[in-house]
C-alpha cells in the first residue's frame, strides 16, 4: 500500500470515528419511529416581517429547486412553523428542519455526510421518546396550568386553544417540563433524555447557523473566502469547545473536502453571490429565532451544560 493510499485510509478512519463522536456520544436508537400529526406543506412561507424589494426577491428565489434532494424552501418553511408559538419551539417542525439540514450536509459530500448520521441519531431519539409518550397516554404529563405559568413568565401568550393541543413532546418547553417532572434529566450523569439530546442538536444548529451566515457575507473589497475556511471558523467558535482534540482534528479534515462556492449556488438554485446572500440571510434569520428560543428555554432550567 502506497503512502497516498495509507493517508486516504487514515483519513477515512478518522472521519468514521468523527461521525460516531460528533455530538458527544452515539446512542444506539432505532430511528424508525416518527412523530404523527405534522402535515408537510411543500410551499414557501415568507417571514412575517418581510417587506420591500428584498422580501419580493427572496420570495422569488426561495422556490422549489428541481433535481435537488435538499430544498431550501422546505427548510425555511419548517423553521417558520417551529416558531409558530411565541417564545416556544414546536418539536415536530423543528425535527423536520433538521431532516432538511441533514440533506444539506449530505449534499456536501460523503465526508461531511458522516457527520449528518450522528445528527439523525439524535433526532430519532426525540422522535422515539415522543412516540412512547403518545403510546402511553397514562404517563404523567406536564400540568397545563404549570406550563401556562412558566410560559407567561417567559413572555409566552399562548391561548387556551393552544393548550388543548399541547402534548408531552409537543414543544421544547413541554418536553422540558415533562422530563423534569419525571426525573429524567440528570445534571451530573449522562442520560438518554430528550433534553440532553436537544442540547446536542442545539449546539450543532449554532454551528450551521454561523456557517451559513459567513457564507452569505459579501465582502466590500477582496475575494470571497472558501466555504472550507468559513465552515472551519464556524466550527472552531462553536462545537469545537465541546469536542476532544482528536475529534477537532478529524473535523478539520472533513471540512477540507467541502465543495467550492459555486456548488452552493447550484444547491439553492441561484446565479451569484448576491442572490445566495438573499436566500441564506432569510434562512439564518429563521434559524436564529428558533435557536434563541431554545437557548432561553434551556437556560431558564439550567440545562446548557448537561453532561
Amino acid at each position: 500500500m502506497g503512502v497516498k493510499s495509507k493517508a486516504a485510509a487514515a483519513i477515512l478512519v478518522l472521519l468514521l470515528f468523527l461521525g460516531s463522536l460528533w455530538l458527544q456520544g452515539g446512542l444506539d436508537y432505532h430511528w424508525d419511529s416518527c412523530l404523527k400529526g405534522y402535515n408537510q406543506v411543500n410551499e414557501l412561507h415568507q417571514l412575517s416581517n418581510s417587506s420591500g424589494a428584498d422580501g419580493v426577491d427572496s420570495f422569488h428565489l426561495l422556490e422549489g429547486c428541481p433535481g435537488q434532494n435538499f430544498q431550501v424552501s422546505l427548510l425555511l418553511s419548517h423553521l417558520l412553523a417551529a416558531s409558530a408559538y411565541t417564545s416556544d419551539v414546536l418539536l415536530q417542525p423543528y425535527l423536520s428542519s433538521w431532516d432538511e439540514l441533514v440533506r444539506f450536509m449530505e449534499a456536501l459530500g460523503p465526508m461531511v455526510g458522516l457527520i449528518s448520521k450522528e445528527i439523525e441519531t439524535k433526532t430519532s431519539i426525540i422522535r422515539q421518546l415522543a412516540q412512547l409518550a403518545e403510546e402511553n397516554p397514562e404517563a404523567e404529563l406536564p400540568d397545563v396550568h404549570s406550563m401556562n405559568s412558566v410560559s407567561t413568565e417567559a413572555g409566552t401568550k399562548n391561548t387556551l386553544e393552544d393548550s388543548k393541543h399541547t402534548g408531552a413532546y409537543h414543544s421544547v418547553r413541554s418536553m422540558i417540563l415533562l422530563e423534569m417532572n419525571q426525573g429524567l434529566v440528570d445534571f451530573h450523569y449522562q442520560t438518554d433524555s430528550g433534553c440532553r439530546t436537544l442540547l446536542r442538536l442545539h449546539r450543532a444548529l449554532l454551528w450551521l447557523k454561523l456557517f451559513l451566515e459567513k457564507l452569505s457575507e459579501t465582502p466590500v473589497a477582496g475575494r470571497l473566502r472558501s466555504p472550507s475556511d468559513l465552515c472551519r471558523e464556524a466550527y472552531q467558535s462553536t462545537l469545537a469547545k465541546h469536542h476532544s482534540w482528536f475529534v477537532r482534528r478529524a473535523a478539520e479534515l472533513a471540512f477540507i473536502a467541502l465543495p467550492e462556492r459555486s456548488f452552493f449556488f447550484k444547491l439553492v438554485c441561484v446565479q451569484n453571490q448576491e442572490e445566495l446572500s438573499i436566500v441564506l440571510n432569510r434562512v439564518v434569520q429563521a434559524i436564529e429565532e428558533v435557536y434563541d428560543r431554545t437557548q432561553k428555554a434551556l437556560e431558564e432550567h439550567g440545562m446548557l451544560d448537561l453532561p
